[in-house]
Protein backbone atom coordinates (compact mmCIF):
# COMPACT_ATOMS: atom_id res chain seq x y z
CA UNK A 1 0.00 0.00 0.00
CA UNK A 2 1.45 3.38 -1.01
CA UNK A 3 2.56 5.69 1.78
CA UNK A 4 0.44 8.79 2.32
CA UNK A 5 2.09 12.20 2.39
CA UNK A 6 2.53 14.22 5.56
CA UNK A 7 -0.22 16.69 4.72
CA UNK A 8 -2.85 13.97 4.37
CA UNK A 9 -2.33 13.37 8.09
CA UNK A 10 -2.38 17.01 9.13
CA UNK A 11 -5.38 17.97 7.03
CA UNK A 12 -8.89 16.56 6.92
CA UNK A 13 -9.51 13.38 4.89
CA UNK A 14 -9.92 13.70 1.16
CA UNK A 15 -13.48 14.26 0.00
CA UNK A 16 -15.08 11.75 -2.31
CA UNK A 17 -15.92 14.40 -4.87
CA UNK A 18 -13.35 15.37 -7.50
CA UNK A 19 -11.40 18.50 -6.65
CA UNK A 20 -12.37 20.35 -9.77
CA UNK A 21 -14.40 20.25 -12.92
CA UNK A 22 -14.08 21.69 -16.36
CA UNK A 23 -17.04 23.80 -17.42
CA UNK A 24 -17.98 21.30 -20.11
CA UNK A 25 -17.52 18.27 -17.85
CA UNK A 26 -19.66 19.46 -14.93
CA UNK A 27 -18.58 16.75 -12.51
CA UNK A 28 -19.71 13.68 -14.48
CA UNK A 29 -19.96 10.61 -12.30
CA UNK A 30 -17.97 8.26 -14.54
CA UNK A 31 -15.45 6.30 -12.49
CA UNK A 32 -12.69 4.20 -13.96
CA UNK A 33 -9.58 2.80 -12.31
CA UNK A 34 -7.23 2.19 -15.22
CA UNK A 35 -6.20 3.92 -18.44
CA UNK A 36 -8.03 2.76 -21.55
CA UNK A 37 -6.07 0.79 -24.18
CA UNK A 38 -3.64 3.03 -26.06
CA UNK A 39 -3.75 5.86 -23.52
CA UNK A 40 -0.50 7.76 -23.08
CA UNK A 41 0.90 8.65 -19.67
CA UNK A 42 2.79 10.20 -18.10
CA UNK A 43 3.13 13.24 -20.37
CA UNK A 44 6.31 15.00 -21.42
CA UNK A 45 7.77 16.62 -18.26
CA UNK A 46 9.03 19.57 -20.29
CA UNK A 47 11.89 21.95 -19.59
CA UNK A 48 12.31 21.80 -15.80
CA UNK A 49 12.11 24.99 -13.75
CA UNK A 50 15.32 25.99 -11.96
CA UNK A 51 15.66 25.62 -8.22
CA UNK A 52 14.29 28.60 -6.28
CA UNK A 53 13.97 29.62 -2.67
CA UNK A 54 10.65 28.30 -1.41
CA UNK A 55 8.81 30.85 0.69
CA UNK A 56 7.83 30.24 4.31
CA UNK A 57 5.19 31.60 6.63
CA UNK A 58 7.79 33.91 8.11
CA UNK A 59 7.93 35.77 4.78
CA UNK A 60 4.25 36.70 4.93
CA UNK A 61 2.79 39.09 3.86
CA UNK A 62 4.47 39.85 0.55
CA UNK A 63 3.33 42.35 -2.10
CA UNK A 64 2.38 40.90 -5.51
CA UNK A 65 5.67 41.94 -7.11
CA UNK A 66 7.58 39.94 -4.48
CA UNK A 67 5.62 36.69 -4.77
CA UNK A 68 8.07 33.76 -4.72
CA UNK A 69 6.69 32.48 -8.02
CA UNK A 70 8.27 35.52 -9.73
CA UNK A 71 11.67 33.89 -9.27
CA UNK A 72 10.70 31.78 -12.29
CA UNK A 73 10.17 34.77 -14.59
CA UNK A 74 13.18 34.05 -16.79
CA UNK A 75 12.25 30.39 -17.07
CA UNK A 76 8.59 31.12 -17.84
CA UNK A 77 9.09 33.88 -20.40
CA UNK A 78 10.28 31.79 -23.39
CA UNK A 79 7.85 28.99 -22.55
CA UNK A 80 4.99 31.49 -22.56
CA UNK A 81 6.07 32.60 -26.02
CA UNK A 82 6.23 29.05 -27.36
CA UNK A 83 3.06 27.71 -25.73
CA UNK A 84 0.73 30.70 -25.49
CA UNK A 85 0.24 30.08 -21.77
CA UNK A 86 0.72 33.23 -19.70
CA UNK A 87 3.99 33.62 -17.82
CA UNK A 88 1.99 34.18 -14.62
CA UNK A 89 0.28 30.80 -14.95
CA UNK A 90 3.53 29.05 -15.83
CA UNK A 91 5.25 30.53 -12.79
CA UNK A 92 2.42 29.18 -10.61
CA UNK A 93 2.68 25.69 -12.10
CA UNK A 94 6.47 25.61 -11.97
CA UNK A 95 6.63 26.81 -8.37
CA UNK A 96 3.96 24.34 -7.25
CA UNK A 97 5.84 21.47 -8.87
CA UNK A 98 9.07 22.51 -7.19
CA UNK A 99 7.32 22.76 -3.82
CA UNK A 100 5.92 19.22 -3.91
CA UNK A 101 9.15 17.87 -5.36
CA UNK A 102 10.86 19.20 -2.24
CA UNK A 103 8.33 17.77 0.22
CA UNK A 104 7.30 14.60 -1.63
CA UNK A 105 9.86 13.78 -4.34
CA UNK A 106 8.42 10.31 -4.79
CA UNK A 107 5.18 11.82 -6.14
CA UNK A 108 6.71 12.55 -9.55
CA UNK A 109 4.41 15.49 -10.32
CA UNK A 110 5.61 17.83 -13.09
CA UNK A 111 4.64 21.37 -14.01
CA UNK A 112 3.32 20.14 -17.35
CA UNK A 113 0.69 18.01 -15.59
CA UNK A 114 -0.50 21.03 -13.61
CA UNK A 115 -0.58 23.00 -16.87
CA UNK A 116 -2.66 20.23 -18.43
CA UNK A 117 -5.17 20.44 -15.59
CA UNK A 118 -5.21 24.24 -15.82
CA UNK A 119 -5.84 24.07 -19.56
CA UNK A 120 -8.83 21.76 -19.20
CA UNK A 121 -10.31 23.51 -16.17
CA UNK A 122 -10.14 27.16 -17.18
CA UNK A 123 -7.68 27.73 -20.01
CA UNK A 124 -5.20 28.87 -17.37
CA UNK A 125 -7.54 31.41 -15.84
CA UNK A 126 -8.71 32.93 -19.13
CA UNK A 127 -12.04 31.16 -19.68
CA UNK A 128 -14.68 33.52 -21.00
CA UNK A 129 -12.10 36.01 -22.26
CA UNK A 130 -10.79 37.11 -18.88
CA UNK A 131 -7.08 37.42 -18.05
CA UNK A 132 -4.94 36.98 -14.98
CA UNK A 133 -4.07 40.22 -13.23
CA UNK A 134 -0.84 41.12 -11.47
CA UNK A 135 -1.84 39.13 -8.39
CA UNK A 136 -2.55 35.92 -10.32
CA UNK A 137 -6.32 36.27 -10.16
CA UNK A 138 -8.69 36.35 -13.16
CA UNK A 139 -10.00 39.84 -13.79
CA UNK A 140 -13.47 38.29 -13.76
CA UNK A 141 -14.02 35.37 -11.34
CA UNK A 142 -14.35 31.95 -12.97
CA UNK A 143 -17.29 30.21 -11.35
CA UNK A 144 -18.81 26.95 -12.55
CA UNK A 145 -22.41 25.79 -12.83
CA UNK A 146 -24.47 25.13 -9.69
CA UNK A 147 -23.95 21.58 -8.46
CA UNK A 148 -27.66 21.01 -8.13
CA UNK A 149 -28.00 17.35 -9.07
CA UNK A 150 -29.30 17.99 -12.57
CA UNK A 151 -28.26 15.84 -15.53
CA UNK A 152 -24.63 14.64 -15.18
CA UNK A 153 -24.03 17.00 -12.24
CA UNK A 154 -23.61 15.86 -8.66
CA UNK A 155 -25.63 17.62 -6.00
CA UNK A 156 -23.52 19.55 -3.51
CA UNK A 157 -25.46 21.80 -1.17
CA UNK A 158 -23.80 25.05 -0.11
CA UNK A 159 -20.82 24.57 2.22
CA UNK A 160 -19.16 27.99 2.14
CA UNK A 161 -22.02 30.39 2.82
CA UNK A 162 -21.47 31.75 -0.70
CA UNK A 163 -18.04 33.06 0.34
CA UNK A 164 -16.17 31.65 -2.65
CA UNK A 165 -18.84 31.04 -5.29
CA UNK A 166 -21.54 33.61 -4.48
CA UNK A 167 -24.21 30.88 -4.36
CA UNK A 168 -26.02 30.43 -1.00
CA UNK A 169 -27.92 27.33 -2.19
CA UNK A 170 -25.47 25.06 -4.03
CA UNK A 171 -21.72 24.85 -4.26
CA UNK A 172 -19.96 25.73 -7.52
CA UNK A 173 -16.40 25.05 -8.64
CA UNK A 174 -14.31 28.21 -8.48
CA UNK A 175 -11.07 29.67 -9.75
CA UNK A 176 -8.47 28.71 -12.34
CA UNK A 177 -8.20 25.15 -11.01
CA UNK A 178 -11.95 24.85 -10.33
CA UNK A 179 -12.00 23.82 -6.69
CA UNK A 180 -15.27 22.94 -4.99
CA UNK A 181 -15.44 25.12 -1.85
CA UNK A 182 -15.51 22.16 0.54
CA UNK A 183 -12.43 20.66 -1.10
CA UNK A 184 -10.69 24.02 -1.09
CA UNK A 185 -11.19 24.35 2.64
CA UNK A 186 -9.27 21.09 3.10
CA UNK A 187 -6.37 21.92 0.77
CA UNK A 188 -6.19 25.72 0.93
CA UNK A 189 -2.69 27.19 0.92
CA UNK A 190 -1.25 30.70 0.70
CA UNK A 191 1.37 29.87 -1.94
CA UNK A 192 2.26 33.46 -2.88
CA UNK A 193 2.44 34.58 0.77
CA UNK A 194 0.14 37.56 0.32
CA UNK A 195 -1.62 36.79 3.58
CA UNK A 196 -4.61 34.78 2.38
CA UNK A 197 -5.37 31.45 0.73
CA UNK A 198 -7.62 32.16 -2.25
CA UNK A 199 -8.94 29.60 -4.79
CA UNK A 200 -9.29 32.43 -7.32
CA UNK A 201 -5.51 33.05 -7.11
CA UNK A 202 -3.68 30.76 -9.54
CA UNK A 203 -0.59 30.67 -7.31
CA UNK A 204 -2.58 29.33 -4.37
CA UNK A 205 -4.77 27.08 -6.51
CA UNK A 206 -1.83 25.47 -8.35
CA UNK A 207 -0.06 24.50 -5.12
CA UNK A 208 -3.30 23.27 -3.56
CA UNK A 209 -3.91 21.12 -6.64
CA UNK A 210 -0.37 19.77 -6.48
CA UNK A 211 -0.77 18.85 -2.82
CA UNK A 212 -4.14 17.25 -3.49
CA UNK A 213 -2.76 15.12 -6.32
CA UNK A 214 0.37 14.05 -4.45
CA UNK A 215 -1.66 13.10 -1.37
CA UNK A 216 -2.92 10.05 -3.24
CA UNK A 217 0.36 8.24 -2.59
CA UNK A 218 0.99 7.22 -6.19
CA UNK A 219 4.11 7.65 -8.31
CA UNK A 220 3.00 9.91 -11.16
CA UNK A 221 6.06 9.01 -13.22
CA UNK A 222 4.48 5.57 -13.55
CA UNK A 223 1.74 5.34 -16.23
CA UNK A 224 -0.80 3.60 -14.02
CA UNK A 225 0.05 5.75 -11.02
CA UNK A 226 -0.36 8.87 -13.13
CA UNK A 227 -3.74 7.78 -14.43
CA UNK A 228 -5.13 6.80 -11.05
CA UNK A 229 -3.96 10.07 -9.52
CA UNK A 230 -5.46 12.42 -12.09
CA UNK A 231 -8.74 10.50 -11.91
CA UNK A 232 -9.22 11.84 -8.38
CA UNK A 233 -9.48 15.34 -9.88
CA UNK A 234 -12.22 14.30 -12.26
CA UNK A 235 -13.40 10.72 -12.53
CA UNK A 236 -13.43 10.50 -16.31
CA UNK A 237 -10.96 8.76 -18.61
CA UNK A 238 -11.60 11.37 -21.31
CA UNK A 239 -10.72 14.09 -18.80
CA UNK A 240 -7.41 12.45 -17.93
CA UNK A 241 -6.58 11.98 -21.60
CA UNK A 242 -7.25 15.67 -22.24
CA UNK A 243 -4.87 16.54 -19.40
CA UNK A 244 -2.23 14.24 -20.87
CA UNK A 245 -2.64 15.72 -24.35
CA UNK A 246 -2.29 19.32 -23.18
CA UNK A 247 0.59 18.51 -20.83
CA UNK A 248 2.45 16.58 -23.53
CA UNK A 249 1.95 19.45 -25.96
CA UNK A 250 3.31 22.04 -23.54
CA UNK A 251 6.22 19.82 -22.57
CA UNK A 252 7.30 19.39 -26.16
CA UNK A 253 7.14 23.11 -26.86
CA UNK A 254 8.94 24.16 -23.71
CA UNK A 255 12.48 23.04 -24.41
CA UNK A 256 15.03 25.55 -25.73
CA UNK A 257 16.23 24.83 -29.29
CA UNK A 258 19.30 22.62 -29.36
CA UNK A 259 22.44 23.68 -31.23
CA UNK A 260 21.95 23.11 -34.92
CA UNK A 261 18.15 22.92 -34.67
CA UNK A 262 16.20 25.09 -37.07
CA UNK A 263 13.17 27.09 -35.98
Amino acid sequence: MARRRWWSVLLAPIVLLPAGCGFELNLPDRRSSAPPPGAQAPPDPGHPPPEVRLGTAEDRPLPPESRPQAQLADWARPIAESTGVSATALQAYGYAALAVQASAPECGLTWTTLAGVGAVESRHGTLGGTELDGTGRPQEPIIGVPLDGSAEVRRVDDTDGAAYDGDPVFDRAVGPLQFIPETWERWAVDADLDGRADPHDIDDAALAAARYLCSQGEDMSDPEGFWETVLVYNQSNSYVQDVVDYADHYGGLSRPPQPGERD
